[in-house]
């Protein structure tokens, strides 16, 4: 067994990463927790997203909550205990979850021990977390102390971009994650929502008719957004894996400066506010590229 890190990584489990990839690379996942039906589950574990599908299209009541600043405070003392001498905390967007400054209170609270802890505010969500995540860990075992391998997470984040389909504006709407009023008017128009992540918040980039032509225009989105960079592409879906294959497919054969290329059903967090039927693709640039 390789010897611990002196910096340890810690991130939340909307990253998303594909199983055992935060293993390798000794990223430490704290879960969100969703309740279905009065059930609280940890994101991560029996099979919740398929639940949380279930659930939605059952027009079932599913609640996410962030994990507790004594979760956090409790793993940034085993890291501690297990040898780090400081910790990278990396974390889905706080204009999206509170999981930022639950991290940033358990910090707070671990330093009259002497742990030493950096919280970072990704911007992002999903793969767009993961990507970055894997970024600081990358530069840990490039050698990096805490603040450059968090600064390699903020520039990786930072430089990603991430666009989602949607069926439906309303699980958005229901979770305060869009305005009523935008909810309704796609509704009206009966159109398809495309939305893009700008300065960590959601926001509609486009309508299209029909949800044929709205992934059509989320390819054309990604292809222009990767230009010729070399990038590391996540395509991911809720309880949509054909069209989300489909589309990873087609990108493969427009991307030619294609990294890595992670497809995977979103987890239980996100997938409660986006619905069914969600394809997303974030775009990172690539491990190794200049300025990664």
């Amino acid at each position: 067994m390789p010897a611990e890190p002196a910096v340890a990584v810690v991130t939340d489990s909307t990253c998303d990463l594909p199983p055992g990839l935060a293993e390798r690379h000794r990223i430490t996942v704290v879960p969100l927790q969703v309740a279905i039906g009065g059930r609280s589950l940890a994101e991560g574990t029996e099979d919740v997203g398929a639940q949380v599908a279930q659930a939605l299209s059952a027009m079932q009541p599913v609640t996410t909550s962030r994990p507790s600043p004594l979760a956090f405070a409790e793993t940034f003392r085993r890291l501690a205990a297990d040898g780090a001498a400081s910790i990278v905390s990396i974390h889905l967007s706080s204009e999206l979850s509170g999981t930022v400054d639950a991290a940033r209170t358990a910090a707070r609270e671990v330093a009259a021990d002497g742990i030493q802890v950096q919280v970072v505010d990704s911007r992002s969500l999903g793969l767009g977390l993961g990507f970055a995540a894997l970024a600081v860990a990358r530069a840990v075992d490039a050698g990096a102390d805490a603040g450059r391998a968090a600064e390699a997470g903020i520039r990786c984040a930072y430089a990603s971009s991430a666009w989602l389909y949607v069926d439906t504006l309303e699980y958005l709407r229901r979770g305060g994650r869009v305005s009523p009023a935008v909810a309704m008017l796609g509704s009206a128009l009966a159109v398809k929502p495309l939305l893009h992540l700008a300065d960590g918040r959601l926001e509609v980039l486009e309508r299209v008719r029909t949800a044929s032509r709205a992934l059509a225009r989320l390819e054309e989105v990604v292809v222009e957004g990767a230009a010729d960079r070399p990038v590391d592409v996540g395509v991911q879906h809720l309880a949509s894996a054909e069209r989300a294959e489909q589309l990873a497919d087609r990108l493969k054969a427009r991307l030619p400066t294609l990294g890595e290329l992670f497809v995977s059903e979103v987890g239980a967090v996100v997938g409660a506010h986006v619905g069914p039927g969600m394809i997303g693709v974030v775009i990172a640039p690539a491990a190794g590229a200049p300025g990664r």
